[in-house]
Formats: structure tokens, sequence, C-alpha cells
């Protein structure tokens, strides 16, 4: 109580008192405080019992004020004599010792508001930098510390600051051998501080570091050696592990500060020389095993949007919700974090994090998960990882997730060829596994793989196999060779099917250029006709289905038009993320194709087009996916897998299929079945009224797998002709 009065009792006499020069002011105020610790007889009083904060208050609005009055980038006084005299050095011993007790946040408090404070550049300073590196490794020694709050608000002045500067950097990459011999010097200075300190010649006052050549001599060594302490990151590292949320948030915060510093030494030693890859790899792979065995797909796919730092959360609701909410929300919310750390990472620092949360997290921990045999193991490890599929968005995490996914294969496939990849190979099986469950839920993470920004993810699953179009036969009618029974291909199998007279083989387009989804190489290729041309390749999906079959026509609102601005909307978005590709606007020429190489589509194609000719026999979420997927593969603007997949007329060599050709045998297989089921249409038409929710349940109907498969069947043409047409518009808008 005595010293809050005196204290009052102090500020009134100097506001009574006719005002010093800043310079005595501020050396009054300096001197104030280190008689303190002359005169004291007790050291065990806090320090806010004590005229000291006031004084470094005081201190702290001179420097501000004396900042204002001077020309911009000039040092006055009162900053040469703080550099001059080493106040800082004497602050940092006197904090690191906390005497008097609290000393330790005055200190932090004090550094952190001069930096703020302060526009003129202190840190090249070696009267600055170097205690300020020694308060650094003061931070985060204690977990749970009282002083936390401070340091914390100190590291993040510093990580501002080098955001603003990155070259000021180099400075905080301190070498190891350096430090020793800096130590010493810190226990001389702290015995002499603060009487003798104007025996200390100035360092650095009022310019930069080169005005110090030792110490920007050691600067530039650290900058090289590899033997060097990144202090900084290791005390933020310390606080991410607070039990504060805000200090974390606020660790978190700096540590994507420093990553993103262009400057590649610093980068080198944030990979190398600290724990943040441990970190962030520790953190991800205890947060996904903390989450239950068993969870809802539903719940894992539905679960709110989580951005790292805004995880606001009640425990009782979230129970509530459903089992693991909370352990979801924590795993997704150090996820996000981890992505966006990467995404503003310095390109080598980024590489270097992502490849190890490939190696620890995904690798380590997610690939056990996945190959598996438990159903509900497998089922809840694959909707996981849907999600975190449509969470990543760094490119370099994404990078290394694909390749953990698919690998590196850049080869054409061969039926046999399983085993390079054994989780690929197990991934694209599980989108035929034997539960429908497991099926859907794989078929969604390949659908979300191919919406990614990656050329590898496509050129990996289907284009390597499409490169050399030997799925397509380049000879003449007479010349092709019928099959062991004398009947000829699939192909022409197709043109004289009388279901599909006007398809025949005069009419044939061998790969016509305007269908390209890129603009035609000259205005040849668009042909006066080529608005008929379109329309036949529209009219030969909407007929495939017929008419006996078909029952949108009774629906009102489900006309093949309705797909059309859907279909629009989704080629532009994926012309989009191909444009940077190099990506032909025309199929490559026969002539430099390697035809006699045998071909195999491979082997997601070939899932998916199994699927897709029982497409009469799955259930109805089963079939919707499976269609999902083949209709994205159908948007993507390359000329192999537009040729491959939309082109009705193409020549198909001996055993080979297409995307048509399956459909086709599909819808003849209907045609023999719809015989065998009386009053198909009716029952038709009642399933569709019921999907669309324009019936209730009532009376059991029988064959309704079938008749759902034949709506799925229905649509997914009308679908494919939407795309046709829009390619082929969005091709001839862009002609020459």
């Amino acid at each position: 109580m005595f010293s809050k009065f005196t204290s009052i009792l102090q500020h009134a006499v100097e506001a009574l008192a006719p005002s010093l020069p800043l310079q005595e002011d501020f050396v009054y105020h300096w001197k104030a405080i280190t008689h303190y610790y002359i005169e004291t007889t007790d050291d065990k009083a806090p320090v806010n019992d004590t005229n000291i904060p006031s004084h470094l208050e005081q201190m702290l609005d001179i420097l501000t004020q004396e900042e204002e009055e001077h020309e911009s980038g000039e040092t006055g006084p009162c900053m040469e004599y703080l550099l001059h005299h080493k106040i800082l050095e004497t602050l940092y011993t006197l904090g690191k010792a906390d005497c008097p007790p609290g000393m330790k946040q005055q200190v932090l408090s004090f550094y952190t508001k001069l930096l703020g404070r302060i526009h003129q550049p202190l840190l090249p300073h070696i009267n600055v930098h170097r205690p300020v590196q020694k308060l650094i490794r003061l931070c985060g020694e204690v977990l749970a510390a009282p002083t936390e709050n401070e340091e914390i608000q100190f590291l993040c002045i510093i990580c501002a600051k080098l955001k603003q500067d990155p070259y000021l950097v180099s400075f905080f990459l301190e070498n190891k051998a350096k430090r020793v011999e800096n130590e010493a010097e810190v226990v001389r200075a702290s015995l002499s501080a603060p009487d003798t300190g104007q025996k200390n010649e100035m360092a650095g006052a009022g310019s930069a570091a080169q005005s110090n050549p030792e110490d920007s001599s050691v600067v530039a060594s650290n900058s090289t050696t590899p033997n060097n302490n990144y202090n900084l990151v290791g005390s933020l590292l310390n606080l991410t592990k607070s039990p504060d949320g805000r200090i974390v948030v606020k660790a978190c915060e700096g540590l994507m500060l420093l990553a993103s510093l262009p400057e590649a030494a610093a980068a080198k030693c944030l990979t190398e020389s600290t724990e943040l890859c441990e970190l962030l790899t520790s953190r991800l792979c205890s947060f996904y095993q903390a989450l239950p065995q068993s969870m809802d797909p539903l719940d894992i796919e539905t679960v709110e949007s989580v951005n790292w730092g805004l995880d606001v959360y009640n425990l009782k609701e979230d129970a509530a919700v459903f089992a693991g909410k909370r352990a979801l929300i924590s795993f997704l919310s150090w996820l996000d974090y981890c992505d966006h750390l990467i995404k503003e990472a310095q390109k080598s620092a980024a590489a270097v994090l992502a490849r190890a949360v490939r190696k620890n997290f995904f690798v380590t921990v997610m690939e056990p998960q996945l190959m598996q045999t438990s159903e509900v193991g497998i089922l809840t490890s694959t909707a996981l990882l849907n999600r975190i599929i449509r969470q990543v968005t760094s490119e370099a995490l994404l990078q290394e997730m694909i390749l953990f996914l698919l690998g590196e294969d850049t080869c054409p496939e061969t039926p046999g060829g399983i085993t390079h990849v054994p989780l690929r190979h197990r991934l694209i099986e599980h989108c035929d596994h034997l539960s429908d469950e497991i099926s859907i839920m794989t078929l969604r993470l390949f659908e979300q793989l191919l919406q990614k920004p990656n050329q590898h993810i496509l050129h990996n699953l289907v284009l390597r196999s499409l490169e050399e179009r030997n799925y397509a036969e380049n000879k003449p009618q007479e010349e092709r060779e019928p099959l062991e029974n004398g009947q000829p291909h699939d192909a022409v199998d197709l043109e004289e099917d009388p279901l599909f007279s006007d398809l025949s083989p005069d009419n044939k387009l061998s790969s016509p250029d305007w269908l390209s989804c890129s603009p035609p190489h000259n205005s040849d290729h668009v042909k006066s006709d080529g608005k008929t041309e379109v329309h036949k390749i529209v009219n030969s999906f909407l007929c495939l289905v017929p008419d006996e079959a078909k029952s949108s026509s009774h629906v009102e609102g489900t006309g093949y038009d309705t797909y059309l601005r859907d279909a629009h909307r989704q080629f532009r978005d994926y012309c989009g993320i191909c444009q940077r590709w190099d990506w032909r606007g025309t199929p490559k020429p026969f002539e430099k194709c390697n035809l006699d190489t045998p071909f195999f589509e491979g082997h997601f194609l070939k899932v998916l087009f199994d699927r897709m000719g029982r497409i009469l026999d799955q259930p109805y979420e089963v079939n919707l996916q499976v269609t999902s997927v083949l209709s994205k593969l159908s948007l993507l603007p390359h000329p192999h897998l537009h040729e491959y997949l939309l082109d009705p007329y193409i020549n198909l060599g001996p055993g080979c299929r297409s995307l048509f050709s399956v459909i086709v045998r599909v819808v003849g297989e209907l045609m023999m079945r719809i015989l065998r089921i009386p009053d198909f249409t009716p029952k038709l038409l009642l399933v569709r009224k019921r999907l669309l929710g324009m019936e209730p349940e009532g009376l059991a109907i029988d064959h309704v797998t079938l008749l759902e498969g034949v709506i799925v069947l229905e649509e997914f043409c009308k679908e494919l002709a939407a795309i046709a047409f829009v390619k082929f518009h969005a091709s001839a808008s862009t002609s020459p």
C-alpha cells in the first residue's frame, strides 16, 4: 500500500514539475529503476508494488514521442541511449532472474511494446536482436507458466516484424557454437549492469547490422551452417502444448508466419533443425487414433466445415449429436491447420512438411486402416479418407496424398500389373465390393479425387491407358478381321443392330475434330452440317433406351434439357481446372499411335464398366454413384477420353469396349427381360414417382431393382447426351 501511495505522489510531483528535455527524462526513469535494485531491501515484493512498471511505461512513451518528433528513420538521443547502454540486455537479465517477482512479465511486455510502437527498424541492431534472441529462449520453458500470455504476444510481434522484413530472419538462425560465447558475454554484462553501461561502446546505434562487421559475418555464417538453432520456432512449438486454447492458436499463427518466410536458409532450418514436422504429424496421428473405430459415414460426411482456430464447441451438445463428434472436429481442425500451413509455407519447406505428413500419417496410420479386412473398419476409414481428400487444398499436400493413394506409375496398365501399388489396387477393388456401402463410399472417394486440380490423378487412373488410341480400329471395313466365331467385333454389332439403324456405317464419323473439347486447329474442321452431326450424337444416346422402357416423358420436369444447364456449368468448371495442362485439342493422329499394342482400359475403367454392365441388378444408390463417376470422366476436356466415352461412331478394335458399347449390351439384355415382366411400363412409372416422392410407399412391387436400374439408365443417357451437346458447342463457339 505504501509503495502504491509513493507512486501516486511521484506522478503528481512529475506533473507539477517543469518538463525536462526528453533525454534527461528518459535517463531519469532508467536511473530510477536501477536505483531500486541498489536501495531495496525486500526483493520478494511483487513488481506491481514498485514503481518499475510505471517507469518502464514512461520510457516507452518518451521513445514513441521522440520518434514522432524526428524525421523518419532518424535515431533520437533517447534511442541512442537505450542502444548504447545496452538497456535491453540489462532488462533481459532482470527478467530471467524474475527479480522482483513478476519482472519477467514486465520485461516481456516492454520488449513487445517497444517493437510494436517504434516504426524504425530496431532488430538489425546488435544490442536489440541479441537480447531479443535470448529472451526468446526463455519463452515456453515452463508449461502453463503465468507469463504465457506475455510470452506469446512477444513472440508474435517478432514474427510480424519478420513477415514485414523477411531478411531479418537471419538474425534468429543462431549458431550453436556462437551461442556459448554469447552466454558468457551475458554473464559479464549482467555483473557490470547497470552503472558501468556508459563504459560500453555503442554497437549498431543509428545504423543497421552492417555497422558491426563482426556481427554481420556471424549472420552470414548462420545462413549457411547446418548447425543452427531456430529458437523462435522452438519456443512457439512449446507454447502449442499450452492448456490455454488461445495461446495455442496464437502459437500456430506464429509458426505459419515463420513457415511462409521466403528465405531458403530459414526454410531449411525450419524443417531440419526444429520439431515442426514431428509436431504436425504426431498430433495428426494422435487425433486420428482418438476417433471411434466405427462411425456412421453420413456423420463424417456431413459434420460442419471446420476451420482451425475457430473451434468453438460444447462437449455435451456434440456428444448428443453423435458419438465421436468432438474427436472428429478436433482431427479435422488440425488437418485444416496442417493444410493451411503447408499452403502458406515457402515452397521447399512445404514439400518437406507434406512428405512428412505422407510418411508419418498416411503410410503409417491410414494405410493399415484402409487395407484391413473388417468391413466396418474399411467403411469408416474410407469415409474419413474421403473427407480428408475433400478438405485438402494445398498443392504440396495434395500431391503427396495422391502419390500415397495411386503411386507414381505413368506407364499404361496391364491386366496383371496390380502389385506395384497395393493400396491403389485395393481401393479400386473396393469399388466392386460385396458390401454396397463400401462400394458407394469408395466410388465417392474417386469422384472426389477426379475433381481435384491435379493432372496425375487423371493420368494415373484413366488417361495413360488411352494414350495410343489402341481402343480404335484404324482399318478399312473390308480389312477388319472377324473373331474366332466368325462374328464381327462390338462396334459392328452396334451398327447393324436394328434398334440403332440410324447409326449405319455410312454415317460414321471417325473421331470428328469438331467434337474435341478444345477449339479446332482450322476452320475446315467445322462443317456446315456440324449441328446436324452433333444432334446425331445426342440422339444416339437419347435413343439407346427403347420407348417402352422410358418413363420420364410421363413426369414433368425430367426431360433431357434439364441436364444442359448442369452440364454447361460443370464443363466450364472442369475446363478451368484443366486449362493449364497440355491437352491436345484433337486426338493424337493414328499414324503416330502404336496401334499394335494390346488395349487394356485400365483397372479403374474396367471396374466402372463392369459395374455399368450390371446396372439392372444393382441397388439404386450404387447405380447413382457409378453413373456419377462416369459422367465426371465424360466431362473432362481431353480428346481421347471424349472419343472413348462419348463417340458412338468410334470403330472399336477387336475385344475392346467403350461406354457406349457397354450401355448397348445392357439395353439388349433389358429388351429380353422386359418381355418377362407383366405391366412393365405402369410399374416403371410408379417406381419413378416413388423415387421422386410423388407417390407414397404402398404395395410392394416386384423387380424393383431392375425398374430402378432402368430409370437410372435412362437418366444417365440423357446426361451423356447433354454433355456431348455442351462440349460440341463449347468447341464450336471458340472456333476461329
